[in-house]
């Protein structure tokens, strides 16, 4: 090994709680909230807060991140880093962070209950295509038995 090169360090792992810095790990973080708890903290007093639906993720140094009418756009560029931390009820909370303000994102919905859910709605809709091609093909052998009396 050629010591003028430097060790690579390796990526961060971060498991429940730490804060992130790089923008596209922001975002896929973010990516994957849907209906969240949201609360705007200013020097650490909430200054608002509601429930809403998490629209848009993206990072675009020329657009707002906005909450409004019970949804939110978020833009990672719009803060420094988001700190991810447990509630003392175990409930992961995500703290978007720029200088003296905070945007807490906290779910209100379960990644794996929505991922079970959509399986669910899957296999309902493959047996629902299923049984509808079955009667298409009785449909047409009916009608081609009729044909050749």
């Amino acid at each position: 090994m050629n010591s003028s090169s430097p060790n690579p360090l390796p990526a961060p792992c971060i498991v429940d709680k730490g804060i992130i810095v790089h923008k596209d790990d922001m975002q896929r973080l973010l990516n994957d909230l849907r209906q969240v708890r949201y609360f705007h903290l200013q020097d650490d007093r909430v200054v608002a807060a509601g429930e809403g639906l998490v629209m848009d993720v993206f990072s675009d140094p020329n657009l707002s991140t906005l909450v409004a009418n019970n949804t939110l756009y978020l833009n990672v560029a719009s803060f420094d880093c988001l700190e991810l931390s447990q509630s003392p009820e175990a409930v992961s909370q995500f703290d978007l962070v720029q200088d003296n303000r905070r945007l807490r994102l906290v779910p209100l919905s379960n990644p794996l209950q929505e991922a079970e859910c959509r399986s669910l709605k899957v296999a309902a809709l493959e047996a629902m295509m299923n049984e509808v091609l079955s009667a298409s093909w009785d449909v047409r052998l009916d009608g081609e038995d009729h044909l050749s009396l």
